[in-house]
């Protein structure tokens, strides 16, 4: 897409009539409003949204990812993050990051008032993500719109070394 044909500034108002509601069907609380901004704006190697989490409900499931890093920055109001086995209350101005592989993370709001942060990272086209608690691991495969996944099942080994030759 030409430059002058991406929309390079996005007001208020406008970002709010772009919030949409998404939930990860592996967490029956999971609620999150998002607005994915950086692809507004048209970027392709970095995302960055803004979330807003209504009392009472969790961002996705407790998760870590294999290949692509997270950050969170808390902008208002107060949650609980779940990190690697772990609670701690947040609030305006914490930042978590999550390097790769593995740092496992949830937020939840106990609160009476909306949790509203920025989460970003890098833009990779496939990611492995681990649901300890769940025992289960998915595939994620970015295609443009809302990612592709696949479960993964128990590894197998396909490859085996061969007998050495018989020596004669």
């Amino acid at each position: 897409m030409p430059n002058e044909a991406r929309k390079l500034l996005w007001t208020a108002d406008e970002l709010k009539a772009q919030e949409r509601a998404v939930a990860q069907r592996l967490n029956p609380n999971s609620h999150l409003l998002r607005t994915g901004l950086s692809r507004l704006a048209g970027l392709s190697r970095a995302h960055v949204s803004l979330g807003r989490l209504p009392p009472g409900k969790d961002s996705f499931a407790y998760h870590a990812h294999m290949i692509e890093e997270e950050w969170v920055y808390i902008l208002a109001g107060r949650g609980l993050a779940d990190i690697d086995g772990k609670e701690y209350e947040v609030g305006p101005g914490d930042f978590m990051g999550f390097p790769a592989p593995g740092i496992a993370h949830l937020l939840r709001n106990s609160f009476e008032e909306d949790l509203v942060y920025l989460m970003g990272g890098e833009a990779v086209p496939l990611d492995v993500l681990d649901y300890p608690a769940l025992g289960k691991r998915f595939l994620l495969h970015y295609t443009g719109g809302p990612p592709d996944f696949y479960e993964l099942g128990e590894p197998s080994k396909p490859f085996g070394l061969l007998d050495p030759p018989a020596k004669s």
